[in-house]
């Protein structure tokens, strides 16, 4: 009796287990923009030395936003007003779900098995990941660029209505909407109970992630696009005026600046964070690496068009897309080119990363993804 008991409990147990590892993504899963919710955009586990390209999967128009990967799956949204889900292994589509409006920069966030994304209409979409039927949507004032962003049972993304908003994830009810004085463009952070927005209002701001209360504010003077990677209590973020800046949390003031000493343009892409290195692409064509905690420029890789893909940092190796329709991958210590992958149009979208496979969409639809040969 004892014996069956024991088999009954582990049964049991295996089936909760089976149960969890369908809601929630797994180790080496790439389940939102920059993949976590510090959005650091470095992956979990290291892709192949060498890549080949797997399959493609074409989209009716232009795919700028970034995918996620779970489960086996790739979610992406396309400016036809789709969003896809798409097999990894065999590269064909397991559903379609039609949104409101075009899906632009915003990306998917998975989570609970519930995939979360935003389209230029304003409308803000809870999709089953399964099934891709709608389980709920909400309706903002204006045009979500914003990827969302989700903590404990809630989902945060920003809206061009100038809006921080936090919804349930369950039903999509709105908790609370915390108003800047700009359009929030960026993807939110979350770190210890606070998310952080670096604003088109030139403000980095903190606020309550249950509350909704803004807990500080940080004028940097500088319109930001680009999204706000948080490690070991500090901010890393490029900006509009030409910089790259490097914010302390606990003292809430800058820790460096860095320009580039010839050529200053925008920086729009977001920064990829490691233990000593912050990367991240200028519409200079440039990708510059940093050191983390002094702001120095490490090394720099010029392309033939602006970078507006957010680096993905992989073991020792860096990815990213240009808009001269090339992936490349470059030597984390070096900068040097290992390889690189010729596109049949500008690659504004971020690779993401998950189980040796990497996936990254162009303006032309395509979606490519590469593994080991």
């Amino acid at each position: 009796m004892v014996g069956r008991a024991l088999f009954g409990i582990g049964f049991v147990l295996l089936l909760h287990v089976a149960a969890v590892s369908q809601n929630q993504p797994g180790t080496g899963s790439w389940p939102m923009f920059r993949g976590n919710s510090r959005l650091w955009g470095v992956s979990e586990t290291p892709l192949p030395a060498s890549l080949k390209l797997r399959w493609t999967y074409q989209a009716k128009e232009s795919i700028e936003s970034s995918a996620a990967i779970v489960d086996g799956v790739a979610y992406v949204g396309s400016t036809d007003g789709t969003l896809h889900a798409v097999d990894l292994a065999s590269g064909k589509a397991r559903w379609e779900y039609k949104t409101k409006g075009p899906v632009a920069e915003s990306s998917p966030c998975v989570q609970n098995g519930t995939v979360f994304v935003g389209d230029l209409d304003g409308m803000f979409h809870a999709v089953d990941a399964n099934t891709g039927k709608a389980r709920w949507t909400f309706q903002a004032e204006s045009e979500i660029k914003s990827s969302p962003n989700w903590h404990d049972n809630r989902v945060y993304f920003g809206s061009y209505d100038q809006n921080l908003y936090c919804l349930s994830a369950a039903d999509g009810k709105l908790i609370w909407k915390f108003t800047t004085d700009g359009p929030v463009h960026c993807t939110p952070s979350i770190d210890e109970g606070r998310i952080f927005v670096a604003g088109c209002d030139e403000v980095f701001r903190a606020v309550d992630v249950v509350s909704g209360k803004e807990l500080f504010t940080l004028p940097i003077h500088a319109y930001m696009g680009a999204s706000p990677a948080i490690r070991d209590g500090q901010v890393y973020v490029g900006t509009f005026g030409n910089e790259v800046i490097g914010i302390d949390l606990k003292k809430r003031a800058l820790l460096w600046t860095y320009r580039h000493p010839v050529r200053n343009f925008p920086f729009y892409s977001s920064a990829a964070v490691t233990k000593d290195r912050v990367v991240l692409g200028g519409r200079d064509k440039i990708l510059h690496c940093l050191n983390r905690l002094t702001g120095k420029e490490v090394w720099t890789f010029t392309t033939r068009a602006r970078i507006e893909s957010s680096p993905l940092i992989a073991g020792n190796r860096v990815y990213v897309g240009s808009n001269d329709g090339h992936l490349y991958v470059l030597d984390l210590a070096s900068g040097k080119k290992v390889w690189d992958f010729t596109a049949g149009a500008p690659l504004s979208g971020s690779p993401a990363a998950s189980g040796g496979v990497l996936v990254i969409g162009s303006q032309d639809g395509a979606l490519y993804c590469f593994s080991g040969p």
